[in-house]
């Protein structure tokens, strides 16, 4: 799939969400990947955050992204297992207008070229609430990578053909 040199590039305005229980800023690798892949492909960085696997701290941050016009997407990492504490596609979910069923399906489809049947404990999810994307991916760095350098890259990049969600976010 193409990127269309002749159309403008046009930054996208994203936010980054680690949730973690042990993690600080010393050691958000996760969180550190993401920013330096956004960044390197022209993003800009608009907020940084971490949270514990506490539901309604998740839903607290995200409301809070959400309602700032300066942010137009929520990318998350952590949180996606299946263990009691991972809450992260709950929370999510229960601000959702419309979820983007085919983000999980397609992260778990690459993912198996990589991990094989682990995948199926990632519970990766998207969608959009307001005007705003939200992304939540696993908590590793290769996670973040795959889903950056698979994903992300090209539907945040408003040259990318024959369409990407930058095009889309003035009709959210």
């Amino acid at each position: 799939m193409p990127v269309d040199e002749s159309r403008a590039f046009r930054p996208v305005r994203i936010a980054v969400l680690t949730i973690s229980d042990t993690r600080g800023p010393a050691e958000d690798r996760s969180g550190d990947t993401l920013v330096e892949r956004l960044t390197g492909a022209g993003h800009i960085l608009a907020a940084r955050a971490i949270v514990t696997d506490d539901q309604p701290a998740i839903i607290g941050q995200v409301q809070a992204w959400i309602a700032d016009p300066a942010i137009e997407v929520v990318i998350a990492t952590g949180g996606t297992g299946i263990t009691r504490r991972d809450v992260t596609p709950e929370a999510f979910r229960t601000l959702f207008e419309k979820e983007i069923d085919g983000f999980g399906e397609l992260f778990r489809w690459l993912s198996y070229a990589k991990i094989g049947t682990s995948t199926i404990q990632s519970r990766a999810v998207a969608g959009i609430a307001g005007r705003t994307l939200l992304f939540a991916l696993p908590g590793s760095p290769s996670a973040c990578r795959d889903a950056w350098d698979d994903i992300l890259k090209t539907q945040l990049d408003s040259r990318f053909r024959p369409c990407n969600f930058v095009e889309l976010m003035d009709r959210f």
